[in-house]
């Protein structure tokens, strides 16, 4: 496997995305994956663009037509969206699970599972536009309050949107202005 399938957290922040997108925004997924999310939203605002790491979701986004770019987070975009989504990796790896591939960038969250997570937020005004918004998908595993407490810190309003409880974690979409 080298791209990341589309799981419950891809199904809730598609959710998401869905409640709040209108017609007129332009929207960017980062770390798009399979493209499972932008694919499912084209035609349904202004214009879907995505981006990925890895060059191998980037390939499979492409074969589903989507206006994909390889970068990390959104490294080289434009300050023009005006609704941004993200599903960020949100486990902290050991060591001894990670395999040195484009996988572990889809799954390791790094410390505390949050740092891919804040690294979005702390740049997240280098593209999104004056009264834009945000969706990012975070789990019960990773260290939720130290995200919060950052967004918070930025100027950020934050609010629950979306929830999936599942066996082992709960899932929670959360909206930032």
């Amino acid at each position: 496997m080298k791209v990341y399938p589309p799981s419950e957290d891809s199904e809730l922040l598609l959710e998401a995305v869905k409640k709040e997108l209108k017609p007129d925004d332009v929207f960017l997924e980062v770390g798009t994956g399979s493209g499972f999310v932008a694919k499912n939203i084209l035609g349904m605002c202004k214009r879907v663009v995505a981006t990925d790491i890895s060059p191998f979701a980037v390939r499979e986004a492409k074969k589903k037509g989507l206006d994909v770019i390889l970068t990390d987070l959104f490294s080289g975009l434009k300050r023009v969206f005006t609704l941004v989504a993200f599903n960020p990796p949100y486990l902290e790896l050991e060591h001894w699970e990670k395999k040195q591939d484009y996988m572990d960038l889809a799954l390791d969250g790094g410390r505390g599972g949050i740092e891919v997570a804040l690294r979005f937020v702390d740049r997240l005004d280098e593209v999104i536009v004056d009264g834009g918004r945000a969706i990012i998908v975070l789990s019960s595993l990773s260290n939720i309050r130290e995200f919060l407490d950052r967004c918070s810190k930025i100027g950020y309003e934050v609010k629950a949107i979306g929830y999936k409880k599942l066996f082992f974690e709960e899932l929670f979409a959360y909206l930032i202005r």
